[in-house]
């Protein structure tokens, strides 16, 4: 039977206990962890989100009706002991417990809540089904590496928190009922029960309102804040998600850089008491796909690509010379130690390139020996497939793989391919910071199903000063060569932050409107209110967002930002704890003005 804490308090957490406090009377509570019984002697081990603890129950020190209570203890009972502290006899030391050289000699216990047998063991490093650890997850979330992983989400929004108020910026709450926006991903919607049939949107970001609040004069801003998108979700994606905000007024991209860098710098250092250098290395978008065919490419691995479309230009290999003629190129890498790749893996990896519309891959395969193997044997002579492998600077014992396609497929193949390769001929450390900026990444992006251009960042960024004229001249085959002043931060191969100078004129902002294609009514639809704050006097500014989550995720190695978050979802958006999302009333319905066609609702 339970019982109630009334006159007991807690003094101490279980990790806290230590031998500074032998001979002390303390109080501890919380989960039982293990419990051991041998009669005369009960020993249990007692655990908070701060460790474990060894509590013994003598019955030759506690009254009989204790006793009786102690032998009916199972794990996962919220208990409360009271004792003294003792110091553990050399040979009872638990090395493996930080309070392994004392104990507690219970001198009153309390059984403060019963537990059923859980769904699973609450155990550092158990293999649990995720299904099974989302069901139940505030029993998952008692797990010591989930406790570890929650309390480093706290640090980092401390860390964060002093540092960014030591610069003079400001927290400012920006809502999360507001408008939905035209561009972007997918909006979730809440219908309005006072205006019917309007809904207000759950924000993608605070974009819009920390550029009002820019223009308001709080020249530093940030937040940290949810944001959410109706997106299909992959490992790294949630349809909620918490992002580190900030903007800045009177700046231009290297002060936005240099800020984030010293960030970054006191946050690695604060949770991972790690010194990472600083500047950050920079490159172009342009040399991101050239040198690595992503945007956010891991930089811990070389296997960079090589353009060998000058190489093979003129040949009679239709595979590469339609991809040529087609304005495409031919590509490579070369994997260092791969020589010996049997057969079947080769095929696999043809595959893997196939399901990013490749069309296959060609290679060729430099024995230990010297001999080589390869699929264009019959096109190229020995001559030139020499001067191919020379370019890659491959050895004996290497292999080299070729993709020929449009640009996009050909980036795409390759780097899924690069990634492919490193993880099974050289795996980077896990625990290497490899942090980069990817800089100039193109305004606008070309939808051939549309037939208009898309902003690639959002419609709100500056262009380069040097491309102004591309985008005033109107010319489609101009406008995709136009960069932005845009910026990611990437670390091991994902983006953590982007971020972008904002446009500033109202003219600039009318420019880009119309590239996209909205005509004035549209833009006026969507954003009068930013348009009109455009008028009064609006500072050069910019700034970047983080994906708090993804930041976690690599700083402790999780394999998906399912393990960093308290409460996540899953693949289809839904959450296994409580079954969301959920049919709701008629009577709600009605409320709202929804009719619901198709779907279930509860009478």
């Amino acid at each position: 039977m339970s019982e109630s804490m009334k006159g007991i308090k807690r003094t101490h957490y279980c990790g806290e206990i230590n031998e500074s406090l032998v001979g002390q009377v303390v109080t501890v509570m919380g989960w039982v962890n293990k419990q051991r019984d041998f009669n005369q002697l009960i020993f249990i081990i007692l655990r908070d989100r701060t460790g474990l603890f060894q509590i013994t129950i003598d019955s030759a020190k506690v009254p009989e009706d204790r006793h009786k209570l102690a032998k009916s203890i199972r794990s996962e009972y919220v208990i409360a002991a009271t004792g003294t502290v003792i110091a553990r006899t050399p040979e009872n030391i638990n090395p493996d417990m930080p309070t392994g050289k004392v104990e507690l000699d219970v001198s009153e216990l309390r059984i403060l809540s019963e537990s059923d047998v859980p769904p699973f063991q609450v155990e550092e490093g158990g293999k649990v089904a995720n299904d099974l650890r989302l069901q139940y997850r505030y029993i998952d979330l008692r797990r010591p590496e989930m406790q570890e992983i929650m309390k480093m989400r706290h640090s980092l929004y401390q860390s964060v928190r002093r540092f960014l108020s030591d610069e003079g910026f400001l927290e400012v709450e920006t809502p999360v009922l507001t408008k939905s926006s035209p561009e972007g991903a997918r909006d979730y919607l809440v219908a309005s029960r006072t205006y019917p049939g309007q809904f207000y949107a759950l924000p993608q970001s605070p974009q819009l309102f920390k550029q009002l609040l820019m223009i308001s004069g709080f020249d530093k801003y940030f937040q940290i804040t949810k944001c959410y998108r109706d997106e299909d979700l992959r490992a790294d994606r949630q349809p909620e998600f918490t992002q580190i905000d900030t903007e800045m007024s009177f700046v231009d991209t290297d002060d936005v850089l240099d800020l984030n860098e010293r960030l970054m710098k006191v946050i690695c250092k604060d949770i991972l008491n790690i010194d990472i250098p600083t500047p950050f290395p920079r490159i172009t978008y342009a040399e991101a796909m050239e040198r690595y065919g992503s945007d956010k490419p891991d930089t811990r691995f070389g296997m960079e690509l090589k353009n060998i479309t000058h190489l093979v230009n003129g040949s009679e290999f239709a595979v590469f010379q339609n991809a040529i003629d087609a304005g495409g190129s031919v590509r490579g890498i070369a994997v260092e130690g791969g020589g010996s790749m049997p057969r079947k893996q080769i095929d696999a990896m043809v595959e893997l390139a196939k399901l990013y519309k490749a069309k296959g891959l060609a290679w060729i395969a430099l024995a230990e020996s010297g001999e080589m193997k390869t699929t264009l044997s019959k096109f190229f002579s020995a001559e030139q497939l020499q001067e191919i492998i020379n370019l890659f600077g491959a050895k004996p014992g290497d292999i080299i793989f070729l993709c020929a396609d449009k640009n996009a497929i050909v980036f795409d193949a390759l780097s899924a391919l690069r990634l492919e390769m490193a993880k099974r001929y050289c795996p980077p450390n896990p625990k290497t910071l490899n942090f980069l900026w990817v800089t100039e990444f193109p305004l606008l992006e070309y939808s051939e199903e549309d037939n208009r251009f898309y902003a690639r960042h959002h419609p709100f960024t500056a262009p380069m000063e040097e491309d102004i004229s591309l985008l005033e001249s109107g010319d489609v085959s101009k406008l995709g060569q136009t960069r932005a002043k845009a910026y990611d931060m990437v670390l091991n191969g994902y983006e953590i932050g982007g971020g972008s100078i904002r446009i500033h004129q109202r003219e600039m902002q009318d420019l880009m409107f119309k590239t996209l294609g909205f005509t004035e009514e549209d833009a006026k639809k969507g954003f009068s209110f930013l348009l009109e704050a455009l008028k009064y006097g609006t500072p050069p500014h910019g700034g970047l967002a983080y994906g708090l989550d993804r930041i976690i995720m690599l700083f402790t190695g999780a394999d998906s930002l399912r393990d960093v978050i308290a409460f996540p979802k899953v693949k289809d958006a839904s959450c296994p704890l409580t079954d969301a999302p959920s049919v709701v009333s008629a009577q709600q319905l009605r409320e709202l003005g929804i009719k619901a066609s198709n779907c279930e609702t509860n009478s």
